[in-house]
């Protein structure tokens, strides 16, 4: 559906009006210049695809970050119903399963570890597994507990000595989908997992050290236990090898059931199953059970990164008091409550590349959080920034209580490591007080500054779009890559 009209709603509002197979309008949140970003690798044309979808409800969402993606655009957000003919496509929640963010609060104040920073970077580096296929952080999983991961998530890693139950009231879901079946993941895909959870992996995943040097919300921050000049640790990573695994496997699946359900779709990308379906159920549970898998993966490295501070620093756990604020999930699609048309539905939510931005009234935010809404983790570059939002009532109204999940590429890892020199983009990041330790030169240069949006301008539109609002912006001071 090549080069869709947009029509401008307001300043952060651009809506693709139905024409053709569209069984609902598409909208798209941005500025001017974003727009203008997200039109220009036809991340708008994928909007409108995913608009032709049987059964969704609504419209066919994209974020401020929104870019071209396999299927769906990253940073896409569509909700199907079940009982009026809903899918489920893989390519709406995408390779990565349960991507995901997890922001943790210190006691230690910026200045008091600043020179320390590149002994702790060290560290970080050291102690906590990274890069293409890394492996090893705790011992391989045996079949037994393989299957445990995968149906309990963090909450196994917690009952190994991995962190601590309160870890799993500040986790999404508590750290573990319901609906999880350890049978439907294949044999392939649980031998890239068995020795790869605690690990980061590459790509666009980190560990990072960050400062924050902004408040703009002081209650909610005060809420969320951030304040400035406080040292923070920023985890994002995923299902590694396991569900990355488990999407192959089952674009298979959803290609061969799109054909037998006769479902007229205008890319095959996009292909899926009804979510009652045979097939549609069983993507469903092993989906659940490589995001349960990412879950107990970043709880574990949480824990890992905690030991490395106190090796580092020579501290004992409690003066460090390093804390979870929030773990949110992306990559992820979720059976919701919302209200549609007056009337609540239980709706299956398509989150690729978006994360969860729901109020305090909602009972599935943490009690701690509850009269000002959950916290929404959306990083930036590593030499930019992170802000840390609150969810809002307008995004329950209006993107089924979603929001973008970082700044958004704006440049392809090809261009990125033509455009830059790995060497050189290390140097300047050191002066401008970011210490940068990867395992690959070619990862570094993917990720340059260069390659992303600015996360400002992009939680700028949340703000003003009333669908996040920001609380607190953080800095990164070191950055542990694959």
């Amino acid at each position: 559906m090549a080069g869709v009209s947009l029509k401008q709603i307001n300043d952060y509002l651009w809506e693709i009006p139905k024409r053709g197979k569209m069984r609902v309008p598409g909208r798209i949140y941005a500025d001017g210049q974003l727009i203008r970003k997200i039109q220009a690798d036809n991340a708008a044309d994928q909007v409108a695809n995913v608009a032709c979808l049987p059964g969704i409800v609504g419209y066919s969402l994209a974020m401020p970050d929104a870019h071209w993606g396999y299927g769906f655009p990253i940073g896409g957000v569509a909700a199907t119903d079940p009982d009026n003919d809903g899918v489920i496509s893989p390519g709406g929640v995408g390779y990565d399963i349960n991507c995901g963010v997890r922001l943790m609060a210190t006691g230690l104040a910026y200045r008091d570890v600043r020179d320390r920073m590149r002994d702790l970077v060290d560290g970080l580096y050291r102690d906590v597994p990274c890069g293409v296929g890394s492996s090893g952080a705790i011992p391989k999983l045996s079949p037994k507990d393989m299957r445990r991961v995968l149906a309990d998530g963090a909450a196994w890693a917690v009952e190994q000595g991995y962190g601590t139950p309160e870890d799993l009231a500040h986790t999404e879901e508590h750290g573990r989908l319901n609906g999880a079946d350890p049978d439907v993941v294949s044999d392939r895909a649980k031998s890239r997992g068995e020795d790869q959870l605690g690990t980061l992996g590459s790509g666009n995943h980190f560990l990072e050290i960050g400062v924050v040097d902004r408040i703009v919300d002081a209650d909610a921050a005060a809420v969320y236990g951030l304040r400035e000049g406080q040292v923070t640790l920023m985890i994002h990573s995923g299902s590694r090898g396991l569900g990355y695994q488990v999407c192959d496997d089952f674009l298979q699946v959803m290609m061969r059931a799109a054909a037998r359900y006769g479902l007229d779709l205008p890319d095959r990308q996009l292909c899926c199953a009804p979510v009652k379906s045979h097939p549609g159920r069983e993507y469903l549970a092993a989906m659940a059970a490589a995001a349960n898998y990412a879950w107990a993966n970043r709880q574990i490295m949480m824990h890992l990164a905690r030991k490395s501070l106190e090796q580092t620093l020579g501290t004992p756990a409690a003066p460090l008091d390093v804390r979870l604020v929030y773990d949110v999930c992306h990559n992820i699609a979720k059976f919701e409550m919302h209200e549609i048309n007056g009337e609540r539905r239980r709706l299956c939510v398509h989150r690729k590349g978006a994360t969860r931005a729901f109020p305090g009234d909602r009972e599935e935010v943490p009690d701690a959080y509850r009269h000002v809404g959950q916290p929404v983790l959306v990083p930036g570059d590593m030499g930019t920034g992170s802000w840390v939002c609150a969810g809002t009532g307008k995004a329950m109204r209006e993107t089924f209580g979603s929001a973008c999940h970082g700044a958004g590429r704006v440049m392809s890892r090809t261009s990125a490591r033509k455009g830059e020199n790995a060497a050189a983009l290390l140097r300047e990041l050191e002066e401008q007080g970011v210490i940068v330790m990867a395992r690959s030169k070619k990862t570094v240069t993917e990720e340059s500054p260069s390659a992303y949006k600015d996360i400002d301008a992009v939680t700028a539109v949340l703000d003003t779009a009333g669908i996040a609002r920001r609380v607190a912006r953080i800095r990164p001071t070191g950055v542990v890559k694959g």
